[in-house]
């Protein structure tokens, strides 16, 4: 909208795109007309003012050569009859000339005429071009945010339909299992989401359930990945906790917590990870994932549709720490007394942990963000960058860890490496 002032009255009203190009066109339609009047008036007025000084001219060439003419007539009349015959022949050369002077000049003043004409008509038809342009750019401009916003609207729609079907298959999972079996479904339907993606996104990991009970407790699933050459880089136990609303006794995510660490330190599992469906009007469990650290070490848990997600970023987190791994097994291989190295190692891998922990926590609230409405996109949109920013600072500080650094004030080391060194050599 815009709005336009009346230079009379003072009053500010409010027209529309349409409304203000109307106006627009009407005051440059006025415009080009009073110019156009202007210049042919002062054609008009050249041509006249022309006009009257050439026959004002001639009058008085008229009038001298009369008196010229009577002179010579009193003088000598064959003269005078000779004089009057040339005097008229020049008189009317004369007029003849002011007469083609005269044509010239109104043949100028119509070709002007028309040269105006044709100046006003092209004029006319670049500004119709223009408006013509403008009224185009408004359309596409107007088709385009109308485009964003229908797909805004659909991704949105989209994501909700997601989240409703989520919602309603866990609902619908959890009415249909049975107390004793709904714990085995979620495990099944766990393992099936890994299998899905085994092949593609994990060919080298190994993920089976957890069948050793010597120490006399088990989790359901462990987790490990290797490189190429067979070093380990992650391991994970998990356990799936579920139980039927209608369950008497309702369980917290927090019963299985001591027994999960305790079943990740027997296993040799570098983190622990509960599967839960417990508790399940938590806004706290409900953001996805959450880190219970502050309780036990390495330990998270997470909503069943966060499996995946949850191995990919430990993984990926875990893989820019392979080169220092590989290093540490061939170390360990060569019976070298690493007591300090490894904790340098520890160090590094509990502040690479805490920016993993930082970027969780910031994905946990872009997943609530997205979850409460679409107008806290933005919101959310400034807590993945924050997350990826923190994942930005955990790379940093991987590639900025050498072996040089770990062996910085370790007189046992610097001289193992320096004899591995000399035997290259």
């Amino acid at each position: 909208m815009q709005e336009i002032k009346c230079p009379k009255c003072g009053e500010v009203f409010q027209v529309d795109e349409s409304g203000y190009a109307a106006i627009v066109k009407q005051v440059r339609d006025k415009e080009f007309e009073k110019e156009i009047k202007q210049r042919e008036d002062a054609l008009l007025s050249e041509k006249n003012s022309a006009v009257a000084v050439a026959v004002t001219k001639a009058e008085a060439d008229k009038d001298k050569i009369i008196a010229d003419l009577r002179a010579r007539l009193n003088a000598d009349s064959l003269e005078k009859q000779s004089a009057v015959e040339k005097l008229r022949s020049e008189m009317n050369k004369a007029l003849a000339d002011k007469q083609n002077e005269i044509t010239r000049l109104n043949g100028e003043l119509e070709l002007g005429k028309a040269n105006t004409d044709i100046a006003v008509s092209k004029a006319l038809a670049d500004k119709e071009m223009e408006i013509l342009q403008l009224r185009n750019e408004l359309d596409l401009e107007q088709s385009k945010r109308e485009l964003n916003e229908k797909t805004l609207n659909e991704a949105h729609r989209a994501e909700l339909e997601r989240k409703d079907e989520e919602i309603a298959y866990y609902k619908d999972f959890k009415a249909h299992q049975s107390t004793k079996m709904i714990g085995e479904s979620l495990e099944q339907h766990c393992l099936t989401e890994f299998n899905r993606l085994r092949a593609t996104a994990f060919p080298n990991a190994y993920f089976e359930k957890d069948n050793d009970a010597r120490s006399g407790s088990k989790g359901d699933f462990i987790f490990r990945d290797r490189a190429e050459d067979g070093t380990e880089f992650i391991s994970i136990m998990f356990e799936m906790k579920n139980e039927m609303d209608e369950t008497a006794t309702k369980h917290k995510n927090e019963d299985f917590f001591k027994e999960l660490d305790k079943d990740r330190r027997e296993k040799n599992c570098e983190y622990a990870v509960l599967v839960s469906m417990l508790e399940a009007d938590s806004e706290l469990y409900n953001t996805g994932i959450v880190d219970v650290s502050y309780r036990f070490e390495k330990m998270y848990v997470i909503r069943p549709q966060f499996f995946i997600p949850m191995i990919t970023l430990l993984r990926n987190a875990a893989l820019n720490t392979l080169s220092y791994r590989q290093q540490l097994a061939l170390v360990r291989e060569q019976n070298i007394d690493i007591t300090h190295f490894e904790e340098a190692m520890t160090d590094f891998k509990n502040g690479f942990a805490y920016n993993v922990d930082l970027a969780s926590k910031k994905f946990n609230t872009a997943i609530a963000e997205i979850d409460k409405t679409i107008t806290h996109l933005q919101k959310t949109k400034e807590a993945l960058l924050s997350s990826d920013h923190n994942l930005q600072i955990a790379n940093r500080k991987v590639d900025d860890l050498t072996i040089k650094k770990l062996t910085k004030n370790n007189p046992t080391m610097a001289a193992k490496f320096a004899e591995l060194k000399n035997n290259e050599t």
